[in-house]
């Protein structure tokens, strides 16, 4: 019976134990409920062990679950390997290489490296997505981009490869004649919270219920990060930008630093990583670029 367990099967076992429901390992592993139950019945009757006790809510691990999902944490991870190893043997370009790029990721450190990309493989076509927040890790998740360029927001999973990158400086800016610019000295959260943030929001679902960096209860939500950028400069609100992205506006006096009196809830650097799929690597094209970005970034001044 031993011989019969698949590869499919430890991988429904997986992720049952990781998403806590077999509802939610229906829906990463795009089946339904009933055939995930199916699934690890039959892998718990080859097996001769009970893996997830079911007379609660949620299935929990039994102690004999619990102690083979290591096991088959490593197998998996061996095929992973296994078929990053085949397909890097067989040496085939990726036909196109898709990408996600953070919209806080500077432009002009990716553009550097894209140039060399295109040099490199002048026939393999780029396609490049810029968006913010969850919207840049779910084409990477869904499979329709190699690699994702984002920041260290709690919305990676957990079964991602993390490679950084740089760090970005972040700034809270608004309009000269923004009555928070007005302000001499350090200003309370307070005083911040009576007038309206201009927050960047995201086009997925994936940090829906989650605020990262939001001091005022007063918000307006906008999808573009050159909009939000507008909206500042027309004096609609104050908000975080990133520093090389305003400082030519804050040498002009276009827009004035704020000065928060207890200092930033996460800090005021966003560290940027590239980040993929452990089961689904990028090809040659894409890991070159990668390591292109990293070299770019070290021969970038300011940056690292």
């Amino acid at each position: 019976m031993l011989d019969s367990v698949s590869l499919d099967q430890l991988r429904t076992f997986l992720a049952a134990a990781e998403e806590g429901s077999f509802s939610a390992a229906g829906r990463r592993l795009g089946r339904a409920q009933s055939v995930v139950s199916q699934t690890l019945g039959t892998l718990e009757r080859q097996l001769g062990v009970q893996l997830f006790d079911r007379s609660t809510r949620y299935p929990a691990l039994t102690e004999a679950g619990s102690a083979l999902l290591p096991e088959a944490r490593a197998v998996a991870g061996r095929m992973d390997s296994f078929k990053a190893r085949a397909r890097d043997l067989a040496g085939g370009l990726e036909p196109e290489l898709s990408v996600a790029l953070d919209v806080m990721f500077p432009i002009h450190v990716f553009a550097r490296a894209v140039t060399d990309f295109q040099a490199t493989f002048p026939h393999t076509p780029l396609r490049v997505r810029v968006e913010a927040l969850g919207a840049v890790i779910e084409p990477v998740s869904g499979g329709r981009a190699a690699f994702a360029v984002v920041g260290t927001l709690p919305l990676v999973p957990a079964d991602f490869v993390q490679e950084r990158l740089l760090s970005i400086p972040l700034v809270m800016v608004a309009a000269p004649a923004h009555p928070l610019a007005q302000r001499t000295g350090p200003i309370p959260r307070a005083d911040l919270a009576e007038h309206v943030q201009l927050v960047l929001t995201d086009r997925s679902d994936l940090s829906l219920g989650k605020e990262f960096g939001v001091l005022s209860p007063r918000t307006w939500r906008i999808a573009d990060l050159g909009a939000k950028h507008a909206f500042l400069h027309a004096g609609l609100g104050w908000g975080s930008m990133p520093s090389p992205m305003v400082q030519a506006d804050l040498a002009a006096g276009r827009l004035v630093e704020l000065l928060l009196e207890d200092g930033w809830p996460e800090g005021n650097l966003l560290p940027m990583l590239a980040v993929h799929r452990k089961d689904m690597p990028p090809g040659p094209a894409g890991r070159w670029l990668i390591e292109q970005l990293k070299d770019t970034v070290n021969r970038c001044p300011g940056h690292g």
